[in-house]
């Protein structure tokens, strides 16, 4: 259903209006099975995304771990590409930290194993699309539905800076700043969601590859696509990623 769902760019009820309440680990065997459709098509896994960062929107989720989906080849738009809102449902989009491995991670690592296993890292844009109604969800809905994944965004690869506690971020639709923030809006660190990133998806028998990149989670607010605008990131002395949106 959330495939066709997204295949169609219709919207569906939240599962629990049709009588689908799913445990959370039901939901993750459900997103894992949605990926192996989209894989049957000639999709291939290439890292993976975390959600629910921030400590305010767990709390607000009344949730205590983050969250997680997969990203695949097909979702990625290079720096300064084009993406048709026609392709989408409800997109928003928000200012993230990618993360390059040239090494393997799995399970419980420590920081210096997360540093360690970075070839690099950059500013991102990660397109989220929930495929149900109003973007309303439950916390099962949302993992079931890939964590909202929809697109990404990467700009140019940098060797990873000593410190990524403080970087400033802002997101800007056609030059004028709408979000200012800050890493430390990521748990307070990126290298922990890294850390999560690698603890969560062992749970699910995969390992981090290398080669494979990690979006560390939104750190300010999303907001809606507009078409006909130029959306950007700029990630302190990491530079800056774009993306044009049209009709």
């Amino acid at each position: 259903m959330l495939d066709e769902a997204a295949r169609a760019r219709r919207p569906v009820p939240q599962l629990a209006q049709q009588g689908d309440e799913l445990t959370l680990a039901q939901a993750y065997r459900a997103q894992a099975q949605l990926l192996q459709l989209r894989a049957s098509r000639g999709e291939r896994l290439v890292g993976l995304k975390m959600g629910f960062t921030s400590e305010a929107k767990r709390a607000q989720m009344k949730i205590d771990d983050l969250i997680w989906g997969r990203l695949t080849d097909a979702m990625r738009i290079g720096s300064g590409g084009s993406l048709a809102l026609s392709h989408y449902i409800h997109p928003r989009i928000e200012p993230e930290l990618a993360f390059l491995l040239e090494t393997p991670l799995r399970g419980a690592v420590s920081a210096e194993q997360a540093r360690a296993a970075i070839g690099a890292v950059a500013p991102a844009l990660e397109v989220l699309d929930s495929r149900y109604r109003d973007f309303r969800f439950s916390l099962p809905d949302v993992v079931a539905d890939n964590s909202s994944a929809a697109a990404f965004v990467v700009g140019e690869w940098r060797p990873l800076p000593a410190d990524l506690k403080n970087l400033p971020i802002t997101l800007a639709f056609d030059g004028e700043v709408l979000e200012s923030g800050s890493s430390a809006a990521i748990m307070g660190d990126p290298l922990r969601s890294l850390m999560a990133a690698a603890r969560l998806a062992a749970e699910a028998d995969l390992t981090l590859e290398a080669g494979w990149l990690v979006l560390a989670g939104g750190a300010t607010a999303a907001h809606p696509l507009v078409s006909g605008t130029r959306v950007s990131v700029a990630v302190g002395s990491l530079g800056a990623a774009h993306l044009e949106v049209h009709a």
